[in-house]
């Protein structure tokens, strides 16, 4: 598992072995230089905070990869959270 150099809370899943110049050339422009992060044992029922081993086995099996990407919120919650930071300060 590597995460991103260029976005927070960007993941990238492969089978270990898997080399870099393999993967699309879209994906590695947007993910920047992987950083390893740690190596997993994935199995179909392993949980994951935000999917589960057979999601990302699947994916792997497929298109060699697994993007995990950062929860989207909703622009509006985030502005209004920062305001009301702002208004505390």
């Amino acid at each position: 598992m590597f995460r991103s150099s260029k976005k927070g809370d960007t993941y990238l899943f492969v089978r270990r072995g898997q080399k870099w110049d393999d993967l699309p050339e879209a994906l590695r422009g947007i993910f920047g230089s992987p950083i390893h992060s740690m190596d997993l044992l994935l199995t179909p029922d392993k949980k994951l905070a935000r999917t589960t081993g057979k999601e990302v086995l699947a994916a792997i099996e497929e298109k060699d990869f697994f993007l995990q990407m950062p929860e989207e919120q909703d622009t509006y919650i985030v502005d209004f959270k920062r305001k009301i930071e702002q208004h505390r300060k």
